[in-house]
């Protein structure tokens, strides 16, 4: 597959930048992968998909405060800073983005905060953008992380123009977040609201969590024509065995396993063991899935619609078929749904 093979015209009014007022109310699109056939429903309507003894497999991260502004010192050039990933908690080390990236230099020290009470040291360069940053606190970690979250923004992805507001802290974040580590939203899991999954539950559809910190390399533009050369970032996934007992036992038992979200059929797939089962993965995957793909796990998938080009929009072909999903992406431009993390939710049957 070809790069150029992802590319449509998404009209900027459908790029949503809210979400809707209630979670499990968006529209939704479902796509039947054997007869072709296209729906259109709500979101809540997904209960009459599944039954008893299928399965859910939900992504527990969390998303934290990553957006920070800070001040350089002596010149005070206001300075944005995306905090990725902390390296070393007892030495209060972090994976950083910063821009304007020409402005800061190694060894330059960084203020935070309307009295400017937190500082950072700029200690190496890792990318052109990305620097390693010295946060310099006396207290214990848990203060530190509570005091710089605390300065932090709700990381809205880049194509929603506005400011972070107080709802965002909530609804860019599912019902279910726990796992603190992500920078990205799984957009796909933030359709569930309680009532949903209590429903789900008294239908015998079984809820199994696993955990993959999403990154910034889902937005990271691809530079490459021949996706065959193309090379994901890592991500930090967690694979427990429970989830790997409740997800073989339903395959076992011939029902159905539904991923919600793209970050999730990655985290399936990184995990295949034999016979279409799973088995247990604790670490980084960078592996990355564009059409054809044989899947031998996932019977389904919950997703959004993404944007052209994206890695997210290759996983969703790679699993719908391409042909079927570019279809389907056409009628939903002409549906007018709306696109991206707060946008409208996709089925795949």
């Amino acid at each position: 597959m070809k790069l150029s093979q992802f590319k449509f015209k998404l009209p900027e009014e459908l790029l949503a930048d809210r979400p809707v007022q209630n979670r499990d109310e968006s529209r939704m699109m479902v796509l039947n992968r054997a007869t072709g056939e296209i729906e259109h429903r709500i979101f809540k309507d997904i209960i009459n998909y599944f039954g008893d003894g299928d399965i859910f497999v939900f992504n527990d991260t969390k998303v934290f405060p990553a957006r920070l502004y800070g001040n350089k010192e002596k010149t005070g050039a206001r300075i944005e800073v995306f905090l990725l990933r902390e390296l070393n908690a007892d030495n209060k080390l972090w994976d950083v983005l910063v821009e304007p990236a020409r402005k800061i230099r190694i060894g330059n020290k960084l203020y935070f905060g309307e009295d400017e009470s937190m500082v950072a040291e700029v200690i190496d360069n890792t990318t052109s953008r990305g620097r390693t940053l010295r946060f310099l606190y006396d207290g214990p970690h848990d203060e530190f992380k509570a005091a710089l979250f605390k300065m932090g923004m709700t990381p809205l992805p880049e194509y929603i123009k506005r400011e972070p507001e107080p709802d965002d802290a909530e609804r860019y974040q599912t019902i279910f977040a726990d796992k603190e580590g992500a920078v990205m939203a799984p957009a796909a899991g933030l359709h569930f609201s309680r009532e949903l999954l209590k429903r789900l539950e008294i239908k015998g559809v079984h809820q199994a969590f696993m955990t993959v910190h999403s990154g910034l390399g889902n937005f990271r533009e691809i530079d490459v024509e021949d996706l065959t050369k193309h090379r994901m970032d890592s991500e930090q996934m967690e694979i427990t065995q429970a989830l790997v007992d409740m997800v073989n036992g339903v395959k076992d038992r011939e029902h159905r396993v539904c991923a919600v979200g793209t970050s999730v059929l990655r985290g399936i797939a990184s995990a295949v063991s034999m016979g279409g089962h799973m088995k247990t993965f604790s670490g980084w995957s960078n592996k990355f899935i564009f059409p054809p793909y044989d899947f031998t796990v996932t019977d389904a998938l919950v997703t959004n619609f993404h944007l052209p080009y994206s890695v997210m929009l290759m996983m969703t072909a790679a699993f719908g078929g391409y042909d079927l999903v570019m279809k389907a992406y056409d009628e939903a431009i002409k549906e007018k749904y709306r696109f991206g993390a707060y946008g409208d939710a996709m089925l795949i049957v």
